[in-house]
C-alpha cells in the first residue's frame, strides 16, 4: 500500500481482510467486463496492486484455456475467472480453472446448477458469489461461498432493481462478519471506497473507471464515448413484454437500446407460436446482447453497439495507466480516512 500516512495505513487496516483473501496489495476487483476484461487488462490491474478478473462470458473451454494461459504470461500475480451460472459448458469451464490453478472463481448470474459448488472448491478455488438480495447473500453462503460481491443498479452491464448504498446498507450488517463483502455499482471515486470499507465491507469491485485504462483494448471509440458521457446517459433496458424476463443492461443510450426493443419483440413472438421454449428464448437474448457489446467494444461502433456503462461513467474523465488509477483511487481513501481522524 503506497504511503506512510495515518490514512494510508488505515485503508490497508480496513482492507487487510480483503488482501489476505485474494492475496493482492490492494483489495480492489477488477469488474468482469466480456470482450474487455482479457488478458491485457486483467494482467494490468493485477501488476498495478489490484486483482484482475477474467470475464469468461460466452466463452467455450478452449478459449477460456488459452485466455488464462496468456494472462498467465504477462502476470506473476493472483487473479480470478468470473463464469456465467447459465452457461452450457459450466462444468468444462470449471475445469479449465482447476487446470491452470486459478485461485479465485467468480460466479455470476444467478443460482449455479447442482454441483457446481462442490466442483469449484473442489479444484482449489475460493468461491466467489454476486448476491443482489439478503436471502440470496445468505444461502450462497450457506452454498459455501467463501466471499460475496453486493452489487448495486448504478452498475453498467446486466443490473438487479436496487441501489448499491442501500444493498450495503442490508447486507453488510447481516454477513460482514461471516464471510469477505466486496461492493460494487457506481464506485467511481476513492471517497466512496473509504465510506463502504468503514461500513464492513473489505473491499471493492470497479469496471468502468477501467475502460479508459491506456491496458484496455476497447477501440477508441468506445473509450471516447465513456470520456464525453455523464451519469445521466447511462440507462437501463426496457422489458418490452412480461411474459418474457429480461434482466435489465445498463448501456449508454444510443440507437442500440431501441433496436433492443424490437429485439425483445421478435422473440416474444417466437415464444407464443411455440417456436422456441424459455430457455432458449433467453439464450438468444444474451447472444444478442453478446453481440452487440462486441460491435461497440471491438469494431467501434457505438450507435448499432451496445455501449455498456455504470453511472460512475461521468467521473472517467481521461485515458491512462491502470497503476495511476489504482493510486488515485488508494489516495482519495486515505485522504478520506484521515480527515477523519
Amino acid at each position: 500500500m503506497p504511503g506512510a500516512g495515518s490514512g494510508h495505513s488505515r485503508l490497508a487496516e480496513l482492507m487487510r481482510r480483503g488482501t489476505d483473501f485474494l492475496g493482492c496489495d490492494t483489495a480492489i476487483m477488477g469488474g468482469a467486463m466480456s470482450w474487455i476484461s482479457e488478458r491485457n487488462l486483467v494482467s494490468a490491474i493485477s501488476n498495478a496492486g489490484g486483482f484482475g478478473v477474467i470475464a469468461c462470458g460466452a466463452m467455450g473451454p478452449d478459449l477460456l484455456d488459452t485466455e488464462i494461459a496468456e494472462t498467465k504470461k504477462r502476470t506473476p500475480r493472483p487473479f480470478g475467472v468470473n463464469l456465467i451460472t447459465m452457461h452450457p459448458q459450466l462444468a468444462e469451464l470449471v475445469d479449465v480453472c482447476t487446470r491452470h490453478g486459478v485461485g479465485h472463481v467468480v460466479l455470476a448470474g444467478g443460482l449455479p446448477p447442482g454441483g457446481a459448488i462442490e466442483r469449484i472448491k473442489a479444484g482449489g478455488a475460493r468461491l466467489v458469489a454476486f448476491a443482489p438480495a439478503l436471502a440470496l447473500a445468505k444461502k450462497m453462503i450457506r452454498s459455501g461461498a467463501d466471499a460475496l460481491v453486493i452489487e448495486g443498479m448504478e452498475a453498467g452491464g446486466h443490473i438487479g432493481p436496487v441501489s448499491t448504498s442501500v444493498l450495503a446498507q442490508e447486507i453488510l450488517p447481516e454477513v460482514a462478519r461471516d464471510v469477505p463483502v466486496f461492493v460494487a455499482g457506481g464506485i467511481g471515486r476513492g471517497e466512496a471506497i473509504a465510506a463502504y470499507l468503514e461500513m464492513g465491507a473489505v473491499g471493492v469491485q470497479l469496471g468502468t473507471r477501467f475502460v479508459c485504462a491506456t491496458e484496455c483494448i476497447a477501440h477508441a471509440n468506445f473509450k471516447r464515448a465513456f470520456i464525453r458521457a455523464s451519469a445521466r446517459d447511462a440507462i437501463p433496458s426496457v422489458q418490452i413484454d412480461p411474459r418474457l424476463p429480461v434482466i435489465p443492461v445498463r448501456a449508454l443510450k444510443n440507437r442500440e437500446m431501441e433496436r433492443f426493443a424490437a429485439k425483445q419483440r421478435e422473440v416474444a413472438g417466437s415464444l407464443d407460436s411455440g417456436a422456441i421454449e424459455m430457455a432458449e428464448a433467453q439464450l438468444q437474448i444474451e447472444h444478442y446482447w453478446a453481440g452487440a457489446l462486441k460491435r461497440a467494444v471491438i469494431d467501434g461502433d457505438v450507435e448499432s453497439g451496445s455501449v455498456m456503462a455504470g453511472q460512475s461513467v461521468g467521473m472517467v474523465k481521461r485515458e491512462e495507466p491502470v497503476a495511476d488509477i489504482l493510486r488515485e483511487l488508494i489516495d482519495e481513501a486515505a485522504a478520506a480516512l484521515s480527515s477523519r481522524g
